[in-house]
């Protein structure tokens, strides 16, 4: 299904099931088809899912302009709105994180109960004066010219650090590999090639501070991608209400490598 918004940008959903809506929010550069572990476990637990493919990203519009986290933010209360959702639990991964975060501040008042970050790039993720552990602007610059000049390949390694995969002991699924570099091809080179300075460079650190419905933060401890030091332990001091669980051991990905323990969490929260 798709809705189309102000600009004439198509925006692709899946919407299942029926109860209390959550509404999940995929990561960079990959599609809603990333959640599909969570959506078949909160369809079979009674909950309504719904996931939509970012603007540039999956089946959706790869358009040339709106790839900054302003624009996806309008983009989802557009799809909110299409939809009449109240009452929705917003969840999101790495990037979806920030787009829940800046969601919910700006638009969530009175109809968002819980929100849940996940592996989340709050509060910022590039150096700065004032970011001082930040990751360096080169790192940032070195996935643009990957993902811009060499996407096939630089999305094929990709997947090694995110699913933590080079780490001794590591169960490796090609399947799994596979399935995030299909994703990340379906979407518009464009799209991921600006959208990287919307994950990197987006503060969120008011948007944080504005929230006051109970979020939960839950955070690999090796998250090669999104390092928890610099983004979970300083977002869950911002929140006015937040809970932070930390996972040793595991990696970025851990929606889809964790999924059982990811969702089992994430339900005891939505009905604690």
């Amino acid at each position: 299904m798709k809705i189309t918004t102000k600009d004439g940008t198509e925006i692709y959903y899946k919407d299942w099931g029926k109860g209390q809506p959550i509404f999940f929010h995929h990561g960079w550069p990959l599609s809603s088809d990333d959640w599909d572990a969570q959506m078949m476990f909160f369809v079979q637990h009674g909950y309504r899912v719904i996931a939509h493919d970012r603007r540039g990203h999956g089946r959706s519009t790869q358009t040339s302009e709106g790839h900054n986290m302003e624009t996806y933010v309008n983009d989802v209360k557009e799809l909110v709105d299409a939809l009449d959702l109240k009452d929705a639990i917003h969840v999101g991964h790495s990037t979806g994180g920030g787009e829940v975060i800046k969601y919910v501040a700006k638009y969530g008042k009175g109809i968002v109960p819980k929100a849940v970050l996940i592996s989340a790039v709050t509060p910022l993720m590039v150096k700065t004066e004032s970011n001082p552990d930040g990751v360096p602007m080169s790192v940032f610059d070195e996935i643009r010219q990957g993902t811009a000049f060499n996407r096939p390949q630089y999305f094929q390694d990709f997947t090694i650090p995110f699913y933590g995969y080079n780490r001794e002991g590591a169960k490796i699924s090609q399947g799994i590999r596979d399935n995030w570099w299909r994703q990340g091809m379906m979407g518009s080179v464009l799209a991921h090639t600006n959208g990287i300075a919307a994950f990197s460079e987006t503060d969120f650190t008011e948007d944080l501070k504005a929230v006051d419905i109970p979020v939960l933060v839950l955070h690999g401890e090796d998250d090669q991608i999104v390092p928890f030091e610099i983004s979970a332990v300083k977002a869950v001091k911002l929140l006015k209400n937040g809970k932070l669980i930390s996972y040793p051991g595991f990696p970025h990905g851990m929606p889809t490598t964790e999924a059982a323990r990811i969702s089992a969490d994430i339900l005891a929260f939505i009905q604690g």
